[in-house]
């Protein structure tokens, strides 16, 4: 059953960080302008927290500055540091974070935001819905999301839809293409 937004209605607001950010890479070379979605998942409602969970791997990369520009959008950081096992291998997932969070705020709530399109959240959101009475909306890139997840949602955003809204053009790609404008107006010059 949809859930119909109204100005009365509390929302929490729960993003995978990682996961939208590099859906967005993937699919769009493009990032995710945060503050704009903000505006778009709660509306006219009631915003009680927008949490927002990342991994801390090389600070080198620049990622405080990204971390920094996610407070300033009205999204609450939530950090840990990058898993590194002995065979090497990493892990970065919050997962089970998210879960336990939106459960144990759940009472200052009424509609769950979860922003990722991954399929392990399935049991959580089902849990909201009928062991919790929580009305729960996902919000998340179409082409990368569980399709058991879009089935268990109240509300479905495909963020692929909502493209202008959501996406910022990365630095590269804003040079990459002035270069092509370069190129195309010297041979039309008769300049190569």
């Amino acid at each position: 059953m949809a859930i119909i937004p109204n100005k009365e209605q509390r929302v929490g607001v729960f993003i995978d960080i990682q996961n939208l950010y590099h859906s967005a890479k993937n699919l769009y070379g493009a990032r995710v302008n945060f503050a704009e979605l903000l505006k778009l998942l709660v509306k006219d409602r009631q915003l009680v927290r927008a949490l927002g969970y990342v991994v801390r791997s090389d600070p080198s990369t620049g990622e405080e500055a990204f971390f920094e520009a996610l407070e300033k959008s009205g999204i609450e950081v939530i950090s840990k540091d990058i898993q590194v096992f002995s065979s090497g291998a990493k892990k970065a997932d919050w997962d089970v974070g998210i879960a336990v969070d939106a459960i144990r705020m759940a009472d200052m709530f009424d509609v769950m935001i979860l922003v990722s399109g991954d399929g392990d959240f399935t049991p959580l959101v089902k849990y909201m819905q009928w062991g919790l009475g929580k009305g729960v909306e996902v919000a998340a890139f179409g082409k990368t999301t569980s399709s058991l997840l879009k089935e268990a949602t109240n509300n479905y955003i495909d963020l692929d839809e909502v493209s202008k809204v959501v996406f910022k053009a990365p630095k590269s790609t804003r040079n990459s293409t002035s270069t092509r404008r370069t190129s195309k107006t010297t041979k039309k010059n008769g300049s190569k």
